[in-house]
């Protein structure tokens, strides 16, 4: 590979699972595959890249390591197109064809890990989309990629430049603005009846202050240990199963 298309890899994605899901969702371009790796993946693989119309580079393990950062690529990156963020209007349009929809909004979220950890869980609990701000905020990056597993690939996200106006159009469509806090509902009694945002805030920082003014209802997670806060992640776990336990019945 030469060195200027190593350093143009800014687009990829890595790992079994996401390589897997971008190739399925015809956004790959070029796949990397590690030059001794062998085995029922890489067969699948290389079946799937061909059925796509995608093209194969056998390369070493160091070139993977150089394009990943040495990430766990498990021997397979795929050069991808630029992730494409859904329109707002989308996501809306979507959740108001669902009964009892959950929209998911991040103020500020920095850890990439925690965004694709969020996103897997969002996938998995049919969230009806999420909204990140386009400043000061973590995007769709490799790293969000494949920490969600292929998720990233089936929940919708848009960015927006302006989340305070973005919560107002949410509430003019009938959406109840949710918060986390130390203060507020517990969990286990929150009432998630109806069109939902919840808002999850910085890891460090929390909702910020403009954002709170607009929560109609702030939602804690009961806790009995010595730590003060959950992380981000999980917070957010805890409550999209909430809202999803109830929508199960």
């Amino acid at each position: 590979m030469k060195k200027k298309e190593l350093n143009d890899m800014t687009d990829i994605v890595y790992g079994v699972h996401a390589v897997t899901e971008s190739l399925a969702a015809n956004t790959g371009n070029k796949l990397y595959i590690q030059d001794d790796l062998h085995g029922k993946n890489v067969e699948s693989m290389k079946q799937l890249a061909t059925d796509k119309k995608v093209s194969i580079s056998w390369v070493p393990k160091k070139t993977l390591n150089d394009m990943t950062n040495h990430a766990v690529h498990q021997g397979f990156v795929l050069r991808v197109s630029a992730f494409s963020y859904a329109d707002l209007d989308a996501i809306l349009d979507k959740a108001n064809q669902e009964d009892n929809p959950l929209i998911l909004i991040l103020d500020g979220l920095n850890d990439p890990h925690n965004f694709g950890s969020i996103l897997r869980t969002a996938d998995a609990t049919n969230v009806a989309g999420v909204i990140i701000p386009k400043h000061r905020a973590v995007g769709v990056t490799p790293v969000v990629a494949k920490t969600s597993t292929g998720a990233v690939e089936h929940v919708p996200v848009a960015r927006v430049t302006n989340l305070s106006q973005t919560l107002d159009k949410l509430k003019e469509q009938g959406f109840w603005v949710f918060g986390t806090d130390m203060n507020g509902t517990p969990s286990h009694k929150w009432n998630t009846a109806g069109k939902l945002a919840l808002i999850i805030g910085n890891e460090g920082k929390g909702i910020s202050p403009n954002i709170k003014k607009q929560v109609d209802e702030m939602i804690t997670i009961p806790m009995n240990g010595h730590v003060q806060s959950l992380n981000a992640s999980v917070a957010a776990a805890i409550l999209m199963y909430e809202v999803f336990r109830h929508k199960l019945g």
